[in-house]
């Protein structure tokens, strides 16, 4: 597989193949026929493998199963081949493609058809795991141009496109649309819903004078916005932008694997060249006695279990982890996964549930709470604002029949105030704003106001038309299981922190409760890239958990990006590397266990797999073992190794 390297142009039509000189239009589509071909030979090879030692060792058919056997070295090194190929003429080195080519010729030369299908295929098996992952590193990108704005709304009601908005303009939007570029609210006030670019679960109150942002919603009421920022340069467009920069700096990488190939490949086909030529030239020894001799070199030499030490298991492990609803993307994510020395958590629809609760009533002077609900519920009941949402909601729950209203104003915000036809009085709800604006007094209770927004509560206050009559909290819930969990965490030796958009009262009352000492609230997006990376310059290997837009960067600057699939947006799926389908932050330490039980299985793997071939590869030369030892030894080291990956499926 070629590796693909970006340029710090983030246009895409600036990156370029590494191995092929092409556009990266050419290149991706020459990736997606290889990956096309892999994904449909390399099965087939295996189908015809098994019909050939079907043929073989139950009906002792010799010529099918010669005629299987081919087919599937046909089939399954189609790409191997190319691969060789390839790397001969632009790489101008010879890669493990190039080896297992040998290999299976020289098989084929000495009549060991089955050995030459068994190279090939378990080649083409882990070249299939191993280009699993390239595909997701696409996704993310694609997903968040889908969901930016492409068009504006100018005074006089005509729909032009972003691009063609200049800094300096002014465009409106309308209750329910999305606000097209960043600027200044210049007529007007609303509820914006920032939770793309802030991350923040409530609406943000905006009025004259007010920054909005590209790509959030506008809830309610009609604004004007002067153009600060073209398309190009908006907050939206950044946040592609390092997504594209994370994401090329953490593009997978076969360096390794090439620095491997440039020394081991030509030092073992050299070795079989000389195994051959010193002692039948310069000794005069027999030919084909070296030749064989040479040849069983070559195919212990092979990579064969030493290639599937780390697919297999990778899939094993990708496989019992999906079992329990972990979602792996790809098999370098395994060895990050037992590295992880930090993790931070978005706090919004991470931590908590992302859902606003009423956890506080409380009344003042002579009403009950029934009344108060009823009250606060009837007035709100006209109102779409997601806190008026949970104050109805717990008054359905409580057995509370909102009083009926009329007349009501909405004041974008503050809150609202209607007239009750029960009290036959009007009746506010809302901020301290809107009760100053109506000359009630709310001083009196600030200190209680503040106790509970230091415990990360809104507060939202109802009076009937002379004073306060009580007091309405709401959060975000918090889920229970993750103090447990970040407990956990700590006895593995993972620091936890929170990275949130959220406010800072909010943010430490979460952290409070479950436990997290760092806390980093009323962060942006470039400023949660920024702490990330301070975290991995302090821990090292830093994993990173969100579900919004506004994670999407984070996630990818990580070195390992945490999302959930319950409630998470497409592009933080898209963009994380695990994703828990459940919504339990229990799959969190589940999914590092896994990581660490993985990586050991592997080393194992590769310890059985080399050691099996320093073996044979110091008796050949003696002539103290033949080929079909040799065949049997690496087969069988081949079946340990997937055996001992297998393990990892069934994993609890």
């Amino acid at each position: 597989m070629s590796n693909h390297e970006h340029t710090e142009n983030t246009d895409t039509s600036a990156a370029h193949c590494d191995t092929c000189s092409v556009s990266e239009e050419d290149a991706s589509t020459t990736w997606l026929n290889t990956k096309t071909l892999m994904r449909t030979m390399t099965p087939v090879s295996g189908m015809l493998l098994g019909l050939g030692l079907l043929s073989a060792f139950s009906f002792e058919q010799e010529q099918w199963s010669i005629l299987f056997y081919l087919l599937s070295i046909a089939s399954g090194g189609v790409f191997v081949l190319i691969s060789a190929i390839r790397g001969l003429v632009k790489q101008r080195f010879l890669n493990i493609s190039f080896l297992v080519t040998i290999a299976s010729v020289g098989a084929i030369y000495i009549g060991q058809y089955g050995e030459a299908a068994a190279v090939v295929f378990l080649f083409a098996l882990a070249e299939f795991f191993e280009s699993y992952g390239v595909e997701q590193s696409r996704k993310a990108v694609a997903a968040l141009l889908k969901r930016s704005p492409k068009v504006a709304r100018k005074l006089d009601g005509q729909m032009v496109p972003v691009e063609e908005v200049r800094v300096g303009e002014v465009v409106a939007v309308r209750p329910g649309e999305q606000i097209p570029l960043d600027g200044i609210v210049k007529k007007g006030s609303t509820s914006v819903d920032e939770s793309a670019i802030t991350g923040e679960s409530a609406p943000d109150d905006k009025k004259e004078g007010d920054a909005v942002y590209a790509g959030t919603m506008n809830i309610q009421g009609y604004l004007e916005i002067e153009v600060t920022k073209e398309s190009k340069d908006s907050t939206f467009a950044q946040i592609i932008a390092l997504i594209q920069k994370a994401q090329a700096s953490k593009a997978p990488t076969q360096a390794f694997i090439d620095t491997f190939a440039k020394y081991y490949t030509p030092a073992v086909v050299l070795t079989s060249i000389l195994m051959v030529v010193v002692p039948v030239l310069f000794l005069g020894l027999p030919f084909e006695v070296w030749l064989y001799r040479a040849l069983i070199l070559l195919v212990v030499a092979c990579p064969c279990a030493l290639v599937i030490a780390t697919p297999v298991a990778v899939a094993s492990a990708i496989g019992g982890g999906s079992r329990h609803g972990i979602l792996i993307k790809g098999g370098k994510y395994l060895e990050k996964l037992a590295s992880i020395r930090a993790l931070a958590f978005d706090k919004t629809r991470t931590l908590t549930y992302g859902r606003h609760t009423v956890t506080d009533v409380i009344t003042l002077g002579e009403h009950t709470k029934e009344e108060l609900l009823a009250d606060a519920a009837g007035v709100e009941q006209f109102s779409s604002h997601p806190l008026a949402e949970a104050i109805v909601s717990y008054a359905q729950q409580e057995g509370v029949t909102p009083h009926d209203m009329e007349s009501y104003q909405d004041s974008a915000g503050k809150g609202g105030a209607a007239r009750c036809l029960v009290c036959n009085a009007d009746h506010y709800i809302g901020n301290t704003k809107l009760m100053a604006d109506n000359h009630i007094d709310s001083q009196q209770y600030a200190s209680e106001v503040e106790r509970l927004e230091k415990e990360g509560k809104t507060v939202v206050l109802v009076a009937d038309q002379e004073k306060l009559i009580g007091l309405i909290a709401i959060t975000d819930e918090i889920r229970p299981e993750a103090k447990e969990v970040v407990s956990e965490l700590k006895r593995m030796g993972i620091r936890s922190s929170i990275l949130t958009g959220d406010n800072a009262f909010s943010a430490a009352y979460v952290a409070r409760v479950v436990g997290i000492e760092d806390v980093f609230a009323s962060l942006l997006p470039e400023q949660k890239v920024s702490q990330v990376q301070k975290l991995k310059q302090r821990y090292g290997s830093v994993a990173m958990m969100g579900d919004g837009v506004n994670d999407a960067p984070s996630l990818v600057t990580a070195d390992i990006g945490f999302s959930m699939g319950d409630g998470g947006t497409d592009v933080a799926i898209e963009s994380s590397d695990v994703t828990f389908l459940t919504g339990d932050l229990r799959s969190v330490p589940k999914a590092i266990r896994l990581g660490k039980r993985a990586m050991r299985i592997i080393h194992t793997n590769i310890v059985l797999a080399l050691g099996i071939k320093v073996v044979f590869i110091a008796l050949a030369p003696f002539g103290l073992t033949n080929l079909v030892f040799a065949i049997a030894a690496d087969s069988g080291m081949a079946i340990v190794v997937i055996l001992n990956s297998l393990r990892l499926f069934k994993i609890k």
